[in-house]
């Protein structure tokens, strides 16, 4: 899979993945909203080009209010998100190129204000799923928010996906519609943050082409 490429399909207006992206930067403008006052941190798992975030924080109120580190592996859509992040002068921005499932990724970051898990659990297997939720509570801070996608083609995992964070004290703050395919979901977090445990691998990222086959 060519996921540079991938990202296309976000500039066809009015396809599935164009109307995900507008749904999730929606959840990320409320996300942001809702900080207190202060500095607002946030991660980003699998971040592709970063546009989910970055986009929103172009013309944000709290905009200079956030730190941001977004880790994905492909160095071309690290170098677009690089890009993007210095033209909006969003100089707070951290891309890192690399696994963004090792836990090591987001020491100094957590706990994080937002989480962002976009494009994630429809590459994975349902066993990496149910880890990398399990690891929420070590990233996420109490309130705070993870907004995460995928898609409700047959076994829909979306109700699994709910139960396991509503099994770690996150409690369902919105949900897209059951007819939507592409699902959109967003947990907060009530319970209280554990300590980051280094050296960790959360998932192996397997794609939903070779998930398919």
């Amino acid at each position: 899979m060519d996921w540079q490429t991938w990202h296309g399909k976000y500039d066809t207006p009015h396809s599935r993945m164009a109307e995900r992206l507008r749904t999730v930067q929606a959840q990320i403008d409320l996300a942001l909203n809702s900080c207190d006052p202060g500095p607002i941190r946030v991660i980003s798992l699998c971040a592709g080009q970063g546009r989910d975030l970055l986009e929103v924080l172009q013309g944000h109120p709290r905009r200079n209010d956030v730190q941001a580190r977004l880790v994905e592996l492909d160095r071309r859509n690290t170098e677009f998100a690089e890009r993007l992040a210095f033209s909006s002068g969003l100089h707070q921005i951290e891309v890192m190129t690399a696994d963004a499932s090792i836990s090591d990724h987001y020491r100094g970051m957590t706990p994080a204000h937002l989480v962002l898990i976009c494009g994630l659990f429809g590459n994975i297997h349902d066993g990496d799923i149910e880890r990398t939720i399990d690891r929420c509570p070590q990233l996420c801070a109490t309130g705070g928010r993870v907004i995460w996608t995928r898609h409700r083609r047959k076994p829909d995992r979306v109700p699994m996906i709910c139960r396991r964070f509503e099994g770690l004290d996150f409690e369902q703050h919105w949900l897209s519609a059951p007819e939507t395919e592409l699902a959109v979901g967003v947990h907060q977090f009530r319970g209280k943050p554990s300590p980051l445990v280094l050296g960790e691998r959360m998932f192996t990222f397997v794609g939903y082409d070779k998930l398919k086959s």
